[in-house]
């Protein structure tokens, strides 16, 4: 009679078993799948010392990224890929067109309803800007990531991942474009940029503030950004992007290194100009020449907020320029690298930024 009881009972357990695997896979089925394509950067550094700065980024592989943060797969059906291992300080168009056109191929074959990019913070913010004008879905695409590495003692990678992912998976975040998830907010990608060299909280909007705030594994969106290009730059087949280069200006400054960009053959120039964009007459000078030569000229500021207007201090149509608008210059940058893969025609590229 016992060893009947026994089997019963054995027969039991493994029944609950099944029932309770049959109700964790029909959950799990619900819920939304992410991709994870990891590039390296601080979330993926180790350093020596958990009280010491000094580390090395892009050491931990995406795998191990995913296992410090179990609780992501109660978010949703998570995969990872390794798409690069760098410090954003080496991040390249190569990498950029990679992503961008993984990430329209996860979208296009339906392998994913969100996903989310880890990236180093020194150029997220380019990044997240190329993607939100190259890639082709209404679907989230999420960049993220650290400020501290893996081994310090208050690395803050764990939670920007879990938030990352859970903006990721959020209905809401359908349509709200390509966005940075940091210290629990959200940030359109075309507005973002970093403001401090160390500080957790360095990921900031300074013209708009952040889009949506994240907290308890919820987002909440506040607003959308209505530059959110609704057609978008088409680089499938592209090796590369044309040479544009970004030039300071300064009290003082010399002409030399818009002389010398000119001479290497660039396409074009951003000019991060003083105030409202504005430059020397040695400056100004050389900047128009360039244009004369077909090399596209942006006017950009160094300020890091407002605008770059027309016709201000410059009458930049009879000189041959573009402006920025509120775009940064490194931003203005890759929407100009963008542009001239279409045209050279100034209205047209005006037009964009006016748009984009």
């Amino acid at each position: 009679m016992k060893k009947i009881i026994s089997v019963l009972f054995a027969v039991l357990i493994v029944f609950q078993i099944q029932a309770q695997s049959k109700t964790t896979k029909n959950k799990d089925a619900n819920l939304p799948r992410v991709i994870i394509l990891a590039t390296g950067g601080t979330i993926a550094g180790s350093g020596e010392s958990s009280s010491k700065a000094a580390y090395t980024p892009g050491q931990i592989p995406v795998d191990n990224l995913l296992n410090a943060v179990p609780q992501i797969h109660e978010l949703a059906r998570i995969k990872g890929e390794q798409i690069a291992q760098i410090g954003s300080q080496d991040m390249n168009v190569d990498t950029w067109l990679k992503l961008s056109n993984r990430i329209n191929a996860i979208f296009d074959n339906n392998e994913a309803d969100g996903v989310v990019v880890t990236h180093g913070t020194d150029t997220q913010e380019e990044t997240a800007y190329f993607l939100s004008l190259t890639v082709k879905s209404d679907k989230p695409v999420v960049l993220v990531g650290a400020m501290r590495p893996t081994t310090a003692m208050s690395q803050d990678g764990n939670r920007n991942l879990f938030d990352a992912v859970t903006v990721a998976a959020a209905p809401d975040s359908q349509g709200i474009g390509v966005v940075t998830a940091m210290n629990e907010e959200v940030y359109a990608a075309r507005d973002v940029t970093k403001t401090v060299t160390t500080s957790t909280a360095t990921f900031k909007s300074r013209n708009f503030g952040p889009i949506g705030l994240i907290y308890d594994g919820k987002v909440s969106y506040y607003y959308k950004s209505l530059r959110s290009p609704a057609q978008k730059f088409n680089i499938k087949g592209l090796k590369k992007l044309p040479q544009v280069e970004i030039i300071y200006g300064y009290a003082d400054a010399s002409p030399g290194a818009i002389n010398a960009s000119v001479e290497e053959g660039v396409k074009g120039i951003v000019y991060a100009g003083m105030g409202n964009g504005n430059f020397n007459a040695p400056v100004g000078k050389a900047l128009a020449d360039a244009a004369k030569k077909g090399v596209v000229v942006c006017r950009a500021a160094r300020a890091g907020a407002g605008r770059v207007t027309l016709f201000n201090e410059v009458d930049d149509k009879a000189l041959g320029f573009v402006v920025a608008d509120d775009l940064n210059p490194q931003k203005a940058r890759v929407l100009l690298m963008l542009a001239l893969t279409q045209t050279n025609d100034q209205q047209t590229i005006q037009d964009l930024f006016f748009k984009y």
